[in-house]
C-alpha cells in the first residue's frame, strides 16, 4: 500500500514541470483561483460538490460554516461543532467522540472527509470512537446532503461533512510569513485549546512559487460540568432500589458496585476528560498551469467515555479510556487543461496508519484497534461548452482492519472499493439540469485467527449502481426552486456482516450477517432558496424509501453478560424537512438588527419493527442580533421537543429549551486580522439529553458554559 502511495506521488512530481510551464504569466494563486489567505468569510462558493458552485445554484442541500461563525461554534468534536446547522444532530458519546448525524442517519451512512478524502479511522465502527478530524485547524466546514454527496461514495447516502484546511497550500501568500492562530477557554470542562498555522512563500518566480506550511494544536479538558444528575429519574430510582437489596459478593477480580453512589452522580460527568494534540506540515508548488503538494500530519488523543452506571444486579460498569494515534500522508495535484476538452485534472491521495487502545482502569490495554487505509480520487473536470459542464472521475479505497483483545467483536478484515462517477450539468440561466451516476465495486474479506471459530471466514463482493436526476428553475434573479430524484445502492460494511462478539463501547454483543444484500434507497427532494437586500431563505423537504435497510435488532438474548444485537435487513422510510432564514429588521448607520431562525424534523419508520432508534425530534432555533463592522451581539433560543417515537427497547427523551448569547469584537473592523469572541451557552443550566445518543440515559449535554476565544491572522 505504501508503494502505491509513493508511486502516485512520484508520478505527480514528474508532472510538475508541465504544471510550471503551461503558461508564461506569473500567478499568486492556485489554478482554482482561490486566495485562501485573504478570502472573505462571506464567500458563497461551495467546493464539496466536486464542481465549485455558488450556493444559490446548488441542487443539493448545503451548509457552510466559516469565519466568526466557525470560531463561535468550535468544539472538541466535529459533531458538537456542527450541532446548530439545519438537519444536523450529533451522536454525543461524550464531548470527544461525537460524530454528525445527518437527517437521522449516522455511522456508515455519513462520510466525514478531510479536504475531500475520508478521515481513514474507525469512527464508523462504533460511536465511542472519535473521528480523526480537527475542527481547530479548519478554514471552513461544508455539509452536503442530497444527490451530489454520492460522488464521495455510496456510504454518503446520509450526506457528507468536509473539513477544509490549508495543510497543503493552494495559494502563495503575499506576506513574507502568514500566521493564523486561535485560543479558546471553555468553563464547563475547564477546556484550554489553541491552534496555529504558518505559511511561508519559499519562492515566487514568473512561473509560480513554492509554499511551506506548518501547523499544530493542543486541547485539554477536565470532566464536563452538567446541570443535574447524570442518570435519568427512572434509572436513579432503579439504582436506589437496588442499593436497598442484600449485597451480593462480587466475582473474582470485580469490585463492589455502589448503586446509591451511582444514583447520586451530579454536577460533573465522570470519565469525560480529554487531551489531544496534533502537528502537521505541508509543501506545495503553485504554478501558472496547476499546483502540486504533499503533507504529513500526526494526531494524538487520550479521552474518556462517559460511564454507563450500573443500576441493577447483573449490569456491567466500566470507565473506558481510549488512547488514539494516527499518522497520515496526503498528496494533491491539479493540472489545468487546454480549455477545449478539459478544464482541469485533479488527483488526491491519502494514506493513514491508525491505532487506538481501549485502556482498563489500571492503564493496561484491554482491546486494540488497528487500521491502515488509503483513499484516492482522480477527477477530470470538463471545459464548459455553452450550457454543458461536468466532471468524471475514479475513486479508490482500501482498508486493512484488525481488532485484538478480549472484546474483539470483529475478525481481521480487508475492504477494497473502486468507484466510477460522473456529474453533468446543463445551465440555461433560469433553467438548470443536473444528472449524476456512480458505479461501485466492493470486495470484503475476513481472515479470523485459528482460535476465533465464532467469526465468518471468507469473502463477499458487491456491485452497486447509483444515479440522480435534478432540475431547478429561477423564479427571479434571487429565487430558485429545485427538484431531485435519486437511486442509491450501498454495500454492507465489514462491521455489519462480520461482527460476532462483545462490544464494550456500545454495551452490546453484536452479530452481523454475511448474507446481507445491497441496501437500496429511492429519494425525492425539493429545495427552495431565495435572497434579497434584507433577507435570505432556504428550505428543503425530502422522502427516502429504503429496501434491505440494515439495522440492529435487540433480540432479548444475552451473551457475555451483554444484550445481543442482531444486524437485520428490511424496508424503511425516512422523511423530513429543514428550513432556515434571516431578515434585517432595522438599520442604524453601519449597523443592523437581524432576526434569524431554523427548524428541522425527521420521521423514520422501519417496516415491521416500528420507529427507527435514536432519531432527533423536531427542533426550532431563533436568534436576534445586532451586527456592526466592529462588533456583533446575538442572543438565541433553541427548543428541542420531546422524542417519544422510539424503538421497542428505547426510552423517550424529554424536550428542553436552551438559551445562548454571544459577542464578537473586531477592534479594527471586518477586514483586519484580530477578533475576540465571548459566549454564554446553556445560560440557565438546563438538563438536555440528545435523542440521537446511545448514552442519553446516562449522560447529558454540558451545563452552563462560558467561552472566550481570540483569533489573529496576519
Amino acid at each position: 500500500m505504501k508503494l502505491q502511495l509513493l508511486s502516485g506521488c512520484a508520478l505527480a512530481v514528474l508532472a510538475s514541470p508541465a504544471i510550471a510551464q503551461t503558461q508564461p504569466a506569473p500567478t499568486q494563486t492556485a489554478s482554482s483561483g482561490t486566495d485562501t489567505y485573504h478570502q472573505s468569510a462571506g464567500s458563497e462558493i461551495v467546493v464539496t460538490g466536486v464542481l465549485s458552485t455558488r450556493r444559490q445554484d446548488m441542487l443539493s442541500s448545503v451548509a457552510v460554516v466559516q469565519g466568526k461563525d466557525l470560531a463561535q461554534a468550535m468544539r472538541p468534536s466535529i459533531g458538537e461543532t456542527l450541532e446548530h446547522q439545519p438537519g444536523v444532530s450529533a451522536t454525543s458519546f461524550g464531548p470527544s467522540a461525537s460524530r454528525p448525524v445527518l437527517r437521522g442517519l449516522q455511522g456508515e451512512r455519513v462520510r466525514v472527509l478531510t479536504n475531500g478524502l475520508g478521515s481513514i479511522d474507525v469512527s464508523n465502527t462504533s460511536v465511542d470512537h472519535a473521528a480523526v478530524v480537527n475542527p481547530l485547524l479548519a478554514e471552513r466546514i461544508e455539509v452536503l446532503r442530497g444527490p451530489q454527496s454520492l460522488l464521495y461514495g455510496s456510504s454518503a447516502i446520509g450526506g457528507v461533512v468536509n473539513v477544509i484546511d490549508k495543510r497543503i497550500p493552494t495559494s502563495v501568500p503575499d506576506e513574507a510569513v502568514h500566521v493564523d492562530a486561535m485560543g479558546t477557554y471553555g468553563s464547563a470542562s475547564n477546556e484550554r485549546s489553541g491552534s496555529a498555522s504558518v505559511d511561508v512563500p519559499l519562492s515566487n518566480g514568473p512561473d509560480g512559487g513554492w509554499v511551506a506550511h506548518a501547523d499544530g494544536s493542543y486541547l485539554k479538558s477536565d470532566n464536563v460540568r452538567i446541570g443535574g444528575h447524570a442518570l435519568t429519574p427512572a434509572l436513579r430510582e432503579q439504582a436506589r432500589a437496588t442499593s436497598l437489596l442484600p449485597a451480593e459478593e462480587p466475582a473474582d477480580g470485580e469490585e463492589t458496585i455502589d448503586y446509591a453512589a451511582n444514583a447520586a452522580v451530579n454536577g460533573k460527568l465522570p470519565n469525560s476528560a480529554s487531551k489531544t494534540w496534533t502537528a502537521g506540515a505541508g509543501l506545495a508548488y503553485i504554478g501558472t498551469g496547476g499546483n502540486i503538494g504533499v503533507s504529513y500530519s500526526h494526531y494524538d488523543s487520550l479521552y474518556g467515555v462517559p460511564i454507563r452506571f450500573a443500576t441493577q444486579p447483573g449490569d456491567e460498569q466500566e470507565a473506558p479510556r481510549l488512547s488514539l494515534k494516527q499518522d497520515r500522508i496526503d498528496m494533491r495535484a491539479e493540472l489545468d487543461g487546454d480549455g477545449n476538452v478539459l478544464d482541469k485534472v485533479s488527483l488526491r491521495l491519502g494514506y493513514a496508519d491508525y491505532t487506538h487502545a481501549e485502556l482498563e482502569e489500571d492503564g493496561s490495554v484491554g482491546t486494540a484497534f488497528y487500521n491502515k487505509g488509503m483513499e484516492g480520487r482522480l477527477e477530470f473536470t470538463q471545459a464548459k461548452h455553452g450550457a454543458w459542464h461536468g466532471v468524471t472521475g475514479l475513486q479508490f479505497y482500501n482498508r486493512d482492519f484488525n481488532v485484538i483483545g478480549d472484546e474483539a467483536f470483529l475478525p481481521k478484515n480487508t475492504t477494497t472499493q473502486i468507484g466510477l462517477f460522473t456529474l453533468q450539468q446543463l445551465d440555461y440561466g433560469a433553467l438548470k439540469f443536473e444528472a449524476g451516476g456512480r458505479y461501485e465495486h466492493t470486495y470484503l474479506s475476513a481472515s479470523p485467527l485459528s482460535d476465533q471459530e465464532q467469526f465468518f471466514d471468507g469473502s463477499r463482493s458487491y456491485d452497486a449502481f447509483s444515479g440522480s436526476l435534478g432540475a431547478s428553475y429561477g423564479l427571479s434573479d434571487n429565487w430558485r426552486v429545485g427538484l431531485n430524484l435519486s437511486h442509491t445502492e450501498r454495500a454492507p460494511a465489514a462491521e455489519e456482516i462480520f461482527a460476532n462478539g462483545p462490544h464494550a463501547g456500545t454495551q452490546a454483543y453484536e452479530v452481523g450477517n454475511p448474507d446481507f444484500k445491497l441496501e437500496k434507497a429511492n429519494s425525492i427532494e425539493a429545495i427552495l432558496r431565495g435572497s434579497g437586500e434584507n433577507y435570505t431563505f432556504e428550505a428543503s423537504a425530502y422522502h427516502t424509501w429504503f429496501s434491505n435497510f440494515i439495522y440492529e435488532d435487540l433480540t432479548g438474548a444475552e451473551e457475555d453478560g451483554l444484550p445481543v444485537y442482531q444486524f437485520r435487513q428490511t424496508d424503511a422510510r425516512y422523511y423530513g424537512f429543514e428550513a432556515q432564514g434571516s431578515f434585517t429588521l432595522a438599520r442604524f448607520g453601519d449597523g443592523k438588527v437581524v432576526a434569524d431562525a431554523l427548524g428541522d424534523y425527521v420521521h423514520a419508520q422501519i417496516s415491521g419493527v416500528g420507529p427507527a432508534p435514536r432519531i432527533p425530534p423536531l427542533r426550532v432555533l431563533g436568534g436576534l442580533s445586532y451586527q456592526a463592522p466592529k462588533f456583533d451581539i446575538r442572543g438565541e433560543v433553541e427548543r428541542v421537543t420531546k422524542q417519544d417515537r422510539t424503538s421497542e427497547f428505547e426510552t423517550s427523551t424529554p424536550g428542553y429549551t436552551m438559551v445562548n448569547a454571544e459577542v464578537n469584537i473586531r477592534p479594527w473592523g471586518n477586514e483586519r486580522p484580530l477578533s475576540f469572541a465571548l459566549s454564554a451557552n446553556n445560560i440557565f443550566d438546563v438538563v438536555a439529553r440528545r435523542a440521537s445518543s446511545f448514552l442519553k440515559d446516562y449522560s447529558m449535554l454540558a451545563g452552563r458554559d462560558i467561552r472566550v476565544s481570540a483569533r489573529v491572522s496576519f
